[in-house]
């Protein structure tokens, strides 16, 4: 560092320069009062265990805010104060080495270095500064995997699952990382055959599954032996061996109750079918695989197909019909066969048995035609009229089919058969001019044999039908007339079956005429002759019935007309039965029994009345009280039937019913007894 310093010299008393301005530099002398520095730490570094000496780790470096031109102020020399024997640090470039070799990671893995930095060259009297440096070992794969124990023993049951994991081995490896990854094998042939292993790379175990199934009466212990092997090596630490270790797995077998084994996975049998009840078909046979050998019991599933057709002898294990079998019903049946040790019933294996009924002849065979047989009228002699084909509900190996006429009747004159020898047979013309008008049919009768044992035969007889062919048909097909014949319908049958359809169709009208004509209704409006009676409509909006208005309608119905529908025929009532025809009687008071009838009956007669007109309805009437100096006429103001009425409120109604009132006003107790009668009703 310096200064500049600019000087002139001037006159006192004028001011002026007396000579030209200087300039002076003035520079600073260091002095050493700065101690060196590291600005960066502490430091971390790694170094890979076992590495050589001399290997470099880390470079420090440190900083002097002093002049380095000047003295040696600056000058900075290095020094390692703690991390000795094990590092060194260079004294003027700072680069820090290992100094002993084969260092262990896995004997220690961290190192703590402190190292000084001095100015004036490390002189007495000169500044320092230092820092720390933490030094980690690098893990490398210098240790091969090791079994704690050379010997193992595991447990393992022989009810154990193939496929699944009966056990796990772990060997130690001090690396880490992938220096530590390694794989299981089993090495020796016997235990290979039996388990395998596999590798747990989470966990670096081996998971020992087994391979096959376990018999304990068979062997009872096994012997593994399982070797650990790194999966990444370092050729340079190669010296120290095989990175590989071995040990032995010893495995019990232990012993378990198991269910009886059948000596075939499945079995076929065979059964002729029309074979008695009780025919033997075959045997199936379990023993129990346990050392103790205990008795079997043998049993069909009642929920398998078939088990209602066989049984099976329990201790033996045979199997024998139950009936008759059919083989064109059902040529093969399924069962499921159990077996179960008497000592232990709850273990139960199964086996599946399949039981083939064989094929008897006894099943006769029979013609089968494609087509209708048809005869050309224009046919010649010695043509080929049709080749027939028989079939048998036995099997194919009853042999081929033999086609003949029958023996014991006389030789047909106008057809024959040729036997083709291969189970069909042509049927020919054994003449020519053959006419639908003069015979329309032929029946020839023929005898087929199979080739079973024993032989059966049937005889079946082919109509044959004569129609005048279309001609360049390539097969023979009659005309209309002939399909029409050939549905078995003659002339009169068709005719029959017409007027059978007319007659019915006469009868379809007749009924639905009759039934527009008892449902067609009666009009609306009838003559004012049926005129009977008012009717009265009465508004109460309060107390009484001041407001009420009377008119005059047609009669609802012609009463001649209605009298047939009115009454009930499935109830008559005992009042109409006392009063006849006649009018009632001045004398007549009914009981209310009666009265009650009669309104039901009423009631029952409009509800089945289907023609009336829609104002023939039943009014309600709701009692609003007492407003009315006549009172109310409601029926709900009646007073109870035992008491009597008060009609001396009825003159001033109006107009009495000529027809029921004139009759009894002279007598006031026939008045009453009327009066109530014609209340009641309306």
């Amino acid at each position: 560092i310096h200064y500049v310093l600019h000087a002139r010299a001037v006159d006192r008393f004028t001011n002026r320069a007396v000579e030209p301005e200087s300039e002076f530099i003035i520079k600073v002398q260091d002095v050493n009062d700065n101690a060196p520095k590291f600005p960066d730490g502490p430091f971390s570094a790694s170094v890979p265990e076992m590495a050589d000496i001399g290997t470099s780790v880390f470079q420090i470096t440190a900083t002097d805010a002093d002049d380095p031109t000047y003295g040696n102020s600056a000058k900075i020399v290095y020094s390692i104060l703690q991390g000795q024997p094990f590092f060194t640090v260079d004294p003027k470039t700072g680069v820090i080495r290992t100094a002993l070799p084969n260092m262990d990671r896995e004997t220690r893995e961290m190192y703590s270095v402190i190292i000084q930095a001095k100015d004036m060259a490390g002189s007495v009297g000169g500044l320092s500064g230092s820092t720390t440096v933490n030094i980690s070992l690098a893990d490398i794969n210098d240790n091969p995997p090791r079994f704690p124990q050379k010997n193992y023993q595991l447990y393992v049951p022989e009810s154990a699952q193939v496929g699944k994991a009966v056990g796990k081995i772990k060997a130690n490896d001090e690396d880490l990382g992938v220096n530590a990854e390694m794989t299981y094998r089993i090495t020796n042939e016997e235990g290979a055959a039996m388990f395998s292993i596999s590798t747990d790379s989470d966990k670096r175990e081996g998971v020992i599954s087994l391979r096959k199934p376990l018999d304990y009466e068979k062997k009872k212990a096994y012997s593994l032996n399982i070797e650990g092997v790194n999966t990444h090596l370092d050729p340079r630490f190669s010296y120290l061996g095989s990175f590989k270790d071995t040990t032995t797995l010893k495995l019990i077998i232990g012993d378990v109750d198991e269910a009886p084994v059948f000596t075939m996975d499945y079995y076929i049998m065979d059964v002729y079918e029309n074979a008695p009840a009780g025919t033997e078909v075959s045997m199936v046979t379990a023993q129990d695989p346990d050392s103790t050998r205990s008795k079997v019991r043998y049993s069909i599933d009642q929920n398998a197909e078939g088990d209602a057709l066989f049984t099976i002898d329990v201790d033996s294990g045979l199997i024998t019909t139950t009936k008759s079998l059919d083989r064109e019903e059902l040529a093969w049946h399924n069962i499921t066969v159990m077996a179960s040790e008497i000592d232990n019933p709850n273990l139960v294996s199964y086996v599946p048995v399949t039981v083939q009924v064989l094929d008897v002849n006894d099943n006769a065979p029979y013609i089968v035609t494609d087509s209708a047989l048809v005869v050309c009228e224009d046919s010649k002699a010695g043509q080929v009229i049709q080749t027939i084909r028989a079939t048998d509900k036995d099997n194919f190996a009853n042999g081929r089919f033999t086609f003949a006429l029958p023996e014991d009747l006389p030789a047909n004159p106008n057809f024959t058969l040729k036997d083709n020898a291969d189970s069909s047979a042509s049927v020919l013309a054994r003449r020519q001019g053959f006419s639908q008008a003069e015979q329309e049919l032929y029946q020839l009768p023929v005898v087929v044999w199979d080739g079973g044992e024993p032989v059966l035969s049937s005889t079946s007889t082919l109509t044959l039908r004569v129609c005048p062919c279309q001609r360049g048909a390539r097969m023979p097909v009659c005309r209309a007339q002939a399909f029409l014949s050939s549905a078995g319908l003659s002339t009169g049958a068709l005719i029959a079956i017409l007027l059978c359809v007319l007659i019915l169709l006469a009868i379809v009208v007749l009924f639905v005429t009759l039934r527009s004509k008892k449902s067609k209704k009666e009009p609306l409006i009838i003559s004012a002759e049926d005129i009977r009676e008012n009717v009265v409509t009465y508004d109460d909006e309060g107390g009484g019935e001041e407001d009420t208005e009377a008119f005059d309608i047609a009669a609802l119905r012609n009463p001649a007309a209605a009298e047939e529908m009115r009454m009930r025929k499935d109830l008559q009532s005992e009042v109409w039965r006392a009063m006849g025809t006649e009018t009632l009687s001045p004398a007549l008071t009914l009981p209310d029994e009666d009265i009650h009838e009669v309104i039901k009956l009423k009631v029952v007669e409009a509800d089945r009345d289907t023609s009336g007109p829609p104002y023939d309805s039943l009014q309600t009437y709701a009692y609003e009280g007492c407003g009315s100096p006549s009172g109310s006429i409601s029926s709900l103001d009646l007073p109870e039937p035992q008491t009597e009425l008060d009609l001396s409120e009825v003159d001033k109604w109006g107009p009495e019913p000529t027809d029921c009132f004139n009759s009894h006003r002279n007598d006031d107790d026939d008045f009453r007894a009327s009066t109530r009668w014609w209340l009641l009703l309306i």
